[in-house]
């Protein structure tokens, strides 16, 4: 008899569980996903292109994770698949105590079925918590890389927050793309720090299909980057895997899913932020790493600050945005925007609390432990909308941006703005460089 499955996710993973394992497989039916960490994917449907017309002509229903008892038992639901990351493990086992209570059996898919091999080699980054610095890190394998003359595409974790059909494979080259792809914030904190640099992003809904573009793409692939998501192992099999672990979260690295199994299959952990973190904190990641794999190979890494005006900061009274997710579900409490305040002189960081509306007042409400920083949510046009008022509303004589995009390209900002902007930077051996001369050499990409 088949199966029924429900599939517990956040418009990501949870999808591409789907395609890789049960898409196809006549001995399951998933009978739903559930929603959660990212507002206002609930109510839609998987469709039935992406699903596979023949086992699901009317798609898939996306459900409010908070209904997931209920589903369970009207469902008649056999096993239920958790599928999303950056998750405490308290929150994951309380998850499976919700879904053995109702009857069903609590699952977690793993990269043997789950990852996808690639024709060309691939570089994989992950980490053991959103806001770690896999960005950045990412952008300089990137740009080390085409410093040797190689074309490298990089593959971003999905962000399918709109038309899923319509987003089934996304290729993004220019700024222009970003618009006609209809881009939320978030989208656009990954994919334009890539384009800008001159290289091309992917990213959508199906990975194996995004893939397989990606290794032909028009302009050129000699290595694939997986620049992955949240804290999330990659989808594509890595023939180099990158982690990144932040010393100011220190045991992060062992108590979140599935940053743990990033850290534990990573060939290479970059600690970043070794500059601002205590030492004591940094021993502590290290400690824990190489308790848990102790053959990775271990970067120091820091994330220098560039301030476009920093005149504008010191002795004025100053609202700081931040990258929302790393505010949300990362739950950082400091960002480089606060860094950046503090070290030119703020007279103050100004609370947006009293000062936002809709949205951003509900993602207060949600997340009460945000502080005196004002996350840059845009997950749609009423977040950006509710964005563009709070910081109106906000009384300061100036705007502390620290997202990865220039905000200000897309909210109205009617007070004098600070742009804050990081990259990654090595200290001491082993770097970057050495350990990619070396994959370079591996497989014979020496142009």
């Amino acid at each position: 008899m088949k199966k029924n499955v429900i599939i517990i996710g956040a418009a990501g993973r949870d999808f591409h569980n789907f395609n890789t394992y049960f898409r196809g497989n006549a001995n399951y039916n998933v009978v739903a996903f559930t929603a959660a960490q990212i507002p206002d994917i609930d109510g839609r449907k998987y469709p039935k292109e992406l699903a596979g017309e023949d086992l699901y002509p009317a798609g898939i229903p996306i459900f409010a994770e908070e209904d997931l008892p209920k589903l369970i038992k009207e469902l008649k639901v056999d096993d239920c698949v958790f599928s999303y990351s950056d998750v405490p493990y308290p929150r994951v086992m309380n998850v499976s105590a919700i879904v053995n209570t109702a009857g069903a059996n609590f699952l977690l898919l793993g990269p043997r079925d789950t990852m996808v091999a690639s024709t060309k080699p691939v570089i994989a980054v992950g980490a053991t918590r959103t806001g770690c610095g896999k960005s950045q890190t990412s952008r300089r394998i990137i740009e080390i890389l085409m410093e040797k003359g190689l074309k490298v595409v990089a593959v971003r974790h999905p962000m399918p927050y709109g038309d899923l059909n319509a987003q089934k494979v996304q290729r993004f080259a220019t700024v222009q793309d970003l618009k006609k792809h209809e881009c939320t914030i978030e989208e656009m904190e990954e994919y334009e720090p890539h384009v800008v640099r001159g290289n091309v992003i992917y990213a959508g809904v199906d990975y194996e299909a995004i893939l397989r573009a990606a290794e032909v793409d028009p302009d050129g692939c000699d290595v694939i980057l997986w620049d992955g998501g949240n804290n999330d192992f990659p989808f594509y099999k890595p023939d180099l895997m990158i982690g990144v672990a932040d010393p100011l979260r220190p045991g992060a690295e062992i108590s979140y899913y599935p940053g743990e199994v990033v850290a534990r299959m990573s060939d290479v952990i970059v600690i970043n932020k070794i500059d601002s973190a205590s030492l004591e904190n940094i021993n502590a990641v290290r400690a824990n790493l190489a308790r848990i794999n102790p053959t990775a190979i271990i970067v120091d890494g820091a994330s220098p600050l560039t301030v476009d005006k920093p005149e504008l900061i010191r002795g004025k009274r100053v609202l700081v945005v931040e990258d929302g997710p790393t505010l949300t579900h990362g739950e950082m409490k400091i960002g480089a925007g606060v860094v950046a305040a503090l070290k030119f002189g703020a007279a103050e960081l100004v609370d947006p609390r009293p000062y936002t509306v809709g949205k951003l007042s509900e993602t207060f409400r949600i997340y009460p432990n945000i502080g005196t920083l004002l996350p840059a949510m845009g997950y749609g046009d009423e977040q950006v909308r509710d964005l563009e008022k709070s910081i109106e509303n906000t009384p300061c004589d100036a705007v502390v941006i620290a997202t990865p995009i220039d905000l200000s390209r897309i909210v109205k900002i009617n007070k004098p703005v600070v742009k804050v902007g990081y990259d990654l930077q090595e200290i001491g051996t082993p770097n970057l460089t050495g350990i990619l001369d070396e994959f370079v050499k591996k497989h014979n990409l020496v142009k």
